[in-house]
């Protein structure tokens, strides 16, 4: 008997077919899936046939979709998630959100204020992907991000200011009385100053601490981080000023484990932003992170 949806291929195929369209890779396709790359070889190359056109094409170290995979990705991806929308309803699981942060803004900020999260939403689970790479909205399941930068920052996303950047010299208290607080520029090349990707120290004491006209330019010396929490612990531990994102060290700065080595503060116009899609999978719970989020940061 025909059926009445026309021919289609096999589930396993397709699966095969839409993994290996978001990993451009075999083998990562046969760990995702629980088969060998071989396997998974073969299930394109039967659906290639079945189909009577080419999917990828095969280069030396990368798979790339042809024009009629790209399209073909698009409409199988699309399918998938309404079969798992279906199942989801017949089969309601717990409420979830996931939340893409960096590492940094997950340690400094996120999890000291969690407590209070669990106690205000028990029904929804809170799911962080702590990463410093851009996560993909859609082929990570990402509800929400938080993004640092200046909007817009992509068609089809909205964004709401969680807090503006302001940058604020800090080092450790014993480190400070034992070298003695810096009061000019000229002062910091008694201390090692602590870099990562965003520690603008130049454009900082160009802006708030000037030095005086004809004095020779500092020479501190440097550590590099690629993190800025590994930024944060260095000063911690006395081993230099971080340069850093006010909010990431307010409890440090208030329970005196770190202090302002200068009183300036430095706003770049920047800021930490919480950007989701317009259209949510689950709308509800959300906004309900969302507002959370937005409050925590508003007090």
């Amino acid at each position: 008997m025909i059926s009445p949806l026309g021919p289609t291929p096999s589930l396993n195929a397709l699966r095969a077919f839409e993994a290996a369209s978001r990993h451009l890779n075999f083998r990562l396709t046969g760990l995702e899936l629980g088969v060998t790359q071989g396997a998974v070889a073969q299930q394109i190359r039967a659906l290639e046939a079945e189909l009577g056109l080419k999917l990828f094409e095969r280069q030396p170290r990368t798979l790339v979709l042809t024009h009629n995979g790209q399209r073909y990705a698009t409409d199988v991806r699309r399918a998938f998630q309404m079969l798992a929308t279906a199942t989801q309803g017949l089969r309601p699981e717990p409420q979830h959100v996931t939340v893409s942060v960096t590492p940094t803004f997950a340690t400094k900020w996120l999890i000291p204020r969690l407590a209070d999260y669990t106690r205000r939403h028990p029904g929804v689970d809170l799911r962080i992907l702590a990463t410093e790479r851009l996560a993909h909205f859609q082929t990570e399941a990402v509800d929400l991000a938080v993004r640092y930068g200046r909007p817009p920052f992509g068609p089809g996303l909205a964004a709401d200011l969680l807090f503006e950047e302001c940058l604020v010299a800090v080092g450790s208290p014993l480190l400070l009385r034992r070298s003695g607080a810096p009061e000019t520029v000229g002062d910091i090349d008694r201390y090692v100053l602590l870099h990562d990707s965003q520690s603008a120290w130049a454009d900082y004491f160009a802006h708030c601490k000037p030095p005086a006209p004809g004095a020779p330019a500092p020479t501190p010396q440097a550590i590099w981080f690629n993190q800025t929490t590994l930024v944060i612990d260095a000063a911690l531990t006395g081993q230099g000023l971080a340069l850093v994102q006010k909010e990431f060290v307010a409890q440090d700065l208030s329970a005196g484990r770190l202090a302002k080595a200068f009183d300036e503060e430095q706003r770049t116009g920047a800021g930490y932003y919480l950007v989701a899609p317009r259209r949510q999978r689950a709308p509800e719970a959300v906004a309900g992170v969302k507002a959370w989020l937005l409050g925590q940061a508003g007090g």
